[in-house]
């Protein structure tokens, strides 16, 4: 039951990165943020949690993630629904002969 072959590997597919990396004062918007709070008297020790999310050289911009993740599968899901257009066309006009005309008789 799975744990075996290819991905029963003992070692992490991913490389964890070190949290010491992240520095609030790397992203502008959390140095803001930080700069509010000590006006404030206070400090948010997980800030620097939330650091990755502003990397726009790694993880690109949020409305960029977004439309990312709203696009994803727009070019297969827009070539499925031609597909299923042509054939359900295709094979709607075959039955479709002589449907609709003269049905009421004499008008032509």
């Amino acid at each position: 039951m799975g744990g075996h072959g290819h991905h029963g590997e003992h070692h992490a597919p991913y490389k964890v990165p070190k949290a010491d990396i992240y520095k609030v004062a790397d992203s502008k918007e959390l140095l803001e943020v930080q700069e509010a709070l000590a006006r404030r008297g206070l400090k948010d020790p997980w800030l620097r949690n939330e650091v990755w999310r502003y990397n726009v050289k790694e993880f690109s911009t949020t409305n960029r993630r977004l439309a990312k993740f709203m696009f994803r599968g727009l070019p297969l899901g827009l070539a499925l629904t031609v597909a299923t257009v042509a054939v359900e066309f295709a094979l709607s006009s075959n039955d479709e002969h002589g449907h609709g005309h003269g049905h009421d008789g004499g008008h032509h």
